[in-house]
């Protein structure tokens, strides 16, 4: 997980727990005012993980309209990216993750592989920017073009699992769902616990609590529902303890699945629900079925 070049006040180390660290909550009570662009899109980050999608956003066109260096500015279009796909716009999301790349991609090479240990660098944001891309095609059903991205963030990273952890996780992630998508349960499993098992080595919450969201997943797959209800409810339980509010949803969106009785998946799906209204209250507007 890299750490940012700091800011020289304590502002610097509140924005990184929050976006990247053990306190995401503290985003939900509030965040010191910046105006440093990596600061803005750190602001962003957290408030993301909160749910909190117009504020999110606001933050993200700051960063933009400031016109920073190529790498904060392919950060802050790959986050709007994210944002629009976990709300279900995948089309609308390739076309900031496509400008992401785009900003980082030209002279890649000169990069160090080492060089985002303490900041983030065109690496990073190429990692961001392709594995977005994949997640976009993923959910446009192109598995192919899914697979071959990855491959791409792949081989950027390299094989050394200590540098680039955030980027790597990430990774792991989108092979699971690509897995799961496939149909491949196995994998997927094998996938988001190696995501899991690496989240774990940071300070992130929000990271280890979606790699246990997704070991989750996969062990539905797999065919053991009790186990995955099992752990559902403890992923459940953790984002609620930091404010997690789209970790919340999804986990009660797998809950209504997995759930052991009718009664059990019908209480998740009322929960899944009122996530969901909370959402569109902060700014979040869902992908209506059988739109692009």
């Amino acid at each position: 997980m890299f750490v940012p070049v700091p800011l020289a006040d304590t502002r610097f180390e509140i924005l990184v727990d929050a976006a990247f660290g053990a306190r995401p909550a503290v985003a939900a009570v509030g965040l010191p005012a910046v105006s440093d662009p990596f600061a803005t899109w750190l602001r962003a980050v957290a408030l993301g993980g909160q749910g909190r999608y117009a504020a999110a956003r606001a933050e993200l066109a700051r960063v933009l309209r400031q016109r920073p260096d190529p790498v904060l500015s392919s950060l802050a279009a790959s986050t709007t990216g994210s944002l629009l796909r976990q709300l279900g716009w995948h089309a609308a999301a390739s076309g900031w993750d496509g400008r992401a790349a785009a900003m980082v991609l030209p002279g890649l090479l000169a990069v160090s592989p080492e060089s985002g240990a303490t900041s983030p660098d065109r690496v990073d944001a190429a990692c961001d920017a392709l594995t977005g891309l994949a997640a976009d095609a993923l959910g446009l059903g192109r598995l192919d073009l899914a697979a071959r991205l990855l491959e791409r963030v792949r081989a950027l990273l390299g094989d050394d699992e200590t540098v680039r952890v955030r980027a790597r996780i990430r990774l792991c992630w989108v092979r699971a769902e690509t897995a799961l998508a496939g149909g491949d349960a196995v994998r997927a499993l094998s996938h988001a616990e190696a995501g899991s098992r690496l989240a774990e080595t940071t300070l992130s919450a929000r990271h280890r609590i979606k790699s246990a969201l997704l070991v989750a997943a996969a062990t539905a797959a797999a065919g053991d529902h009790g186990r995955a209800a099992e752990l559902a409810e403890a992923v459940g339980e953790r984002a609620a303890e930091h404010g997690l509010l789209p970790l919340r949803w999804a986990t009660a969106m797998l809950g209504s699945g997995v759930a052991a009785t009718p009664e059990d998946r019908t209480c998740a799906a009322a929960e899944a629900n009122s996530y969901e209204q909370m959402i569109l209250h902060l700014g979040g507007r869902f992908r209506p079925a059988g739109t692009c």
